[in-house]
């Protein structure tokens, strides 16, 4: 990092001034009492005793054996409370906020995990909790808005834009300009201004320093490649950061979508330019005047048209590289995963999950490929049902 809140040349608070006091104070309270030993003691405690932490490495045998090639290994993010890697970002976010004296939270969601792990550690805490969702995601993600709702928080529709997770994340910073000295924003990933980036990466990167420890039984110090998919990002920076500075492969999985074509897509390293947007200067899918663009993804979680500024200085840096997964391939990998190994994965994970059966089948037997399988499809039934209707 070349400067605090940058990472590279990526990073930052491109923020209207009435917003500075409550980062500036969010900054301060993850410095103090998100660094005390009170505070990982509790947050290490409900990580295991609430969440279910550690989540289990599994050797996928039959999708191996079917792929032909390399090991495939899931770090079973899936398996934690709530069903997906959200929980321990939330966690971590929440009890802070509620150490900092906050007793309202808001949320954005696409999925709906995010929003149902923001809601679940409220109803933990007693706090209340507003969810920030896009109307199309809202018709996509029924299942998840139902869970919210029992969990007792307020689902707030956004009917603005795309009506999707960008326009959600829109809504929810500007419910939080006015309403900062009792309220507490919990971002979903690790995109926005400094110090949300940096925050949510250091309570995601439990996913990687878990396989640290749990890689050794298959008597390796680190898998040769990890794939992640990537949206905003969290579920990839947490299983690559504690891998930083290892030889591993890190390889991030944007969304296809339907083409390469602006706006049939998610991709914005692979297709997109460096601009600032909610909060941050990183790649962001843009037209000629630099204006930001829909995205489009099948996976709810990676319909965003940004990517959080660690992932733009990764692939910036050549540490990690970013490709693509249409769709249909996703899809494909979805029904793979589910009928070979009996794990339905998140149509977000499918697309990790695409690229490491592709890589995979051209690996030699001994070389072991690890998919952060990030969360369960139970939520994206309905979702793939439209699209194989359309299909």
């Amino acid at each position: 990092m070349r400067k605090k809140g940058y990472f590279g040349q990526f990073g930052g608070q491109f923020v209207p001034e009435l917003l500075m006091p409550a980062l500036y104070e969010l900054e301060e309270g993850f410095n103090t009492i998100g660094q005390s030993p009170e505070f990982k003691d509790e947050l290490t405690d409900l990580l295991h005793n609430y969440a279910g932490r550690p989540t289990p490495l599994y050797f996928a045998k039959r999708l191996t054996e079917k792929t032909g090639g390399a090991k495939i290994v899931l770090k079973r993010e899936d398996l934690n409370h709530t069903g997906s890697h959200k929980l321990n970002n939330c966690l971590g976010q929440v009890l802070l906020a509620h150490k900092m004296g906050k007793k309202n939270i808001i949320a954005e969601t696409g999925a709906g995990q995010h929003g149902v792990a923001t809601a679940t550690v409220c109803a933990l805490m007693g706090l209340n909790c507003q969810v920030y969702m896009g109307v199309e995601d809202i018709k996509r993600q029924q299942l998840n808005v139902l869970r919210m709702r029992l969990l007792g928080a307020e689902v707030t529709p956004v009917t603005s834009g795309t009506q999707t997770l960008k326009d959600a994340t829109s809504e929810a910073m500007r419910a939080w300009i006015s309403t900062v000295k009792h309220t507490q924003y919990v971002l979903g990933s690790v995109v926005g201004p400094h110090p949300f980036p940096l925050m949510v990466r250091e309570f995601q990167s439990i996913i990687g320093r878990e396989v640290r420890e749990q890689i050794t039984r298959f008597g390796l110090d680190e898998p040769d490649v990890i794939v992640a998919c990537v949206g905003g990002g969290s579920n990839a920076i947490g299983i690559f950061f504690p891998f930083f500075h290892s030889n591993a492969e890190l390889v991030g999985v944007e969304a296809g979508g339907y083409s390469e074509r602006i706006g049939d897509n998610a991709a914005s390293i692979n297709y997109g330019k460096v601009g600032v947007f909610h909060g941050e200067k990183s790649y962001f899918l843009q037209d000629e005047n630099g204006q930001i663009i829909p995205a489009h993804s099948v996976a709810a979680g990676l319909d965003y048209p940004g990517v959080g500024p660690e992932h733009a200085y990764y692939a910036e840096s050549g540490r990690a590289s970013y490709v693509t997964v249409t769709d249909a391939e996703a899809i494909a990998a979805f029904k793979l995963l589910s009928h070979t190994e009996g794990i339905i994965p998140a149509l977000e994970s499918a697309h990790a999950v695409a690229h490491a059966v592709k890589i995979a089948a051209d690996m030699q037997k001994e070389k072991m490929v690890l998919i952060n399988l990030s969360g369960r499809g139970d939520k994206d039934s309905q979702s793939l049902q439209t699209e194989e209707g359309r299909a």
